[in-house]
């Protein structure tokens, strides 16, 4: 009887430490995932606003940043952006142009060193619908914040809600 008792409550035992442990890394997905949406929500604001010192925090020195454009035959290809030239073009916009990228949706998976996020959005330039399309994002944690080292985008004029 005494084998019995000692057996059901070491089954007791590892039925909750493997719970907890569960529980434990579903907290730690939950926290990252919050965290690179919080990093993707600060890149944007610093884009909305022409911040480029906000939105270069977000981004590792590395970042490759690349748009799937249209070819002239119909196919797609994927076409590079020069980041530089990104940055330049969000601080040299004009004071009375708006840039609003409204993300709709966050898909986000990651574990405690990267993650990646899909995130459909809707663009609109001084108020006025422009395109839409879908942003993909890689990142990185560094130890002390996640950093962008990727990020890839769709456009459409066409097949928007």
């Amino acid at each position: 009887m005494y084998k019995i008792i000692v057996c059901i409550c070491l089954f007791a035992l590892s039925v909750i430490n493997g719970y907890s442990q569960k529980k434990a890394s579903e907290d730690d997905t939950n926290r990252y995932e919050k965290e690179v949406k919080q990093t993707i929500l600060e890149f944007f604001e610093g884009f909305h606003s022409g911040d480029t010192v906000k939105i270069k925090k977000t981004m590792d020195d590395n970042i490759i940043m690349q748009t799937i454009a249209q070819t002239k035959d119909g196919g797609k290809k994927a076409v590079q952006t020069d980041v530089g030239k990104f940055l330049k073009s969000i601080n040299g916009r004009p004071s009375g142009q708006r840039w609003d990228e409204r993300l709709l949706l966050f898909k986000i998976d990651a574990d405690s060193a990267i993650a990646n996020a899909w995130t459909p959005y809707e663009f609109y330039f001084n108020d006025k619908f422009s395109h839409c399309g879908v942003n993909v994002f890689q990142l990185f944690n560094d130890g002390t914040s996640w950093k962008i080292i990727a990020l890839a985008d769709t456009r459409h004029r066409e097949g928007c809600k």
